[in-house]
């Protein structure tokens, strides 16, 4: 089966160029430059959704930990995933595990498997019972205007309400299917993870807050999808950042809207250049000056800084020498 490869390459061409390369186990696509021969222990990789990959973004956190660490960091950020994605690719487990240390972001729970939609991992959705192929979010468009058509019996002021904070029983089910789904799917990504790994949250909000850190608690909504899915990673709240946390052998929040809306410019020209999403997908056909979805070149760098210390103290302890224990005391 060949995975949806999101087209950031053309699409973003006149911003940044990912120079991507085929990985040969899996050959799946990921980011730029290919990585050299990667002796055992002496590497660091990480691995994510596009906002590892950094769209719109020269040098992503990835790019900048090798600065820092000065080591090589192997970029396997994937458009669109999410932990099931890299647990059934286990064909990269060989890359992955030869690492010294693993990040593993915390990605979005649209790209998650339920009862209604498969996934495969990715954000473009299959409808089960359809077999039609859509994003997420017209996925989820559909299936809340499919519980607003079993409201229509209540008062409109009522079926308002409703849709605002309860929602239809079976949009409630989905959404608790998807959440423990994708709980399992990172247990059975860590699982397959013998190297040290921390877990990094990268958003521009709290695992507990729906959407900026301006707000105060996360509330479902169900009138709409967007509002529904609140800022990346989609549908995270956190209950579920806590039950995957103990997972790894280390946890760093990087929370941070620095930089965004990033403006963008021409890496030809310098001037200010409007590019098209439409070229990476068509249900996303819009013309845009600037970037505020993806995190700017700024979070990257506040992401690097947060990682880098952390990083640093794991790969001195593993490098360590281990003590020899003195024969008299142990006799």
């Amino acid at each position: 089966m060949t995975d949806h490869l999101s087209r950031y390459q053309e699409r973003d061409w006149e911003v940044v160029d990912y120079r991507l390369y085929q990985e040969p186990r899996s050959e799946l696509w990921f980011r730029g430059p290919e990585p050299a021969a990667l002796a055992p222990g002496g590497y660091v990789v990480c691995l994510g959704a596009a906002q590892t990959f950094g769209c719109f973004c020269e040098r992503p956190y990835p790019a900048l930990l090798e600065e820092e660490l000065g080591m090589p960091v192997v970029n396997l950020g994937y458009g669109g995933a999410g932990p099931r994605f890299f647990a059934r690719h286990p064909e990269l487990l060989t890359l992955i595990n030869g690492a010294a240390l693993v990040v593993v972001q915390v990605m979005s729970a649209r790209s998650e498997d339920n009862s209604r939609f498969a996934s495969g991992g990715l954000e473009l959705l299959t409808d089960r019972a359809t077999g039609e192929r859509v994003s997420a979010a017209n996925a989820y468009a559909s299936l809340l205007a499919e519980g607003d058509a079993r409201l229509t019996a209540l008062p409109r002021a009522v079926r308002k309400g409703v849709r605002i904070v309860k929602g239809a029983p079976e949009v409630r089910r989905v959404l608790a299917q998807t959440r423990r789904n994708w709980i399992d799917s990172y247990r059975v990504l860590f699982d397959g993870i013998t190297a040290p790994t921390v877990l990094l949250w990268m958003s521009r909000r709290r695992p507990g807050l729906h959407r900026t850190d301006r707000a105060r608690w996360w509330w479902q909504r169900y009138d709409d999808v967007n509002a529904m899915f609140g800022d990346y990673p989609q549908l995270v709240n956190r209950s579920m950042v806590s039950a995957i946390r103990p997972l790894a052998d280390g946890y760093v929040d990087c929370t941070t809207r620095r930089g965004s809306p990033q403006p963008l410019f021409s890496r030809f020209t310098g001037e200010r250049v409007a590019v098209d999403f439409g070229r990476d997908r068509e249900d996303l056909a819009e013309q845009r000056s600037e970037n505020a979805y993806y995190p700017s070149p700024e979070m990257h760098e506040d992401a690097a800084h947060a990682l880098a210390e952390p990083l640093r103290r794991m790969l001195a302890r593993a490098s360590a020498p281990r003590s020899r224990p003195n024969p008299r005391e142990v006799a």
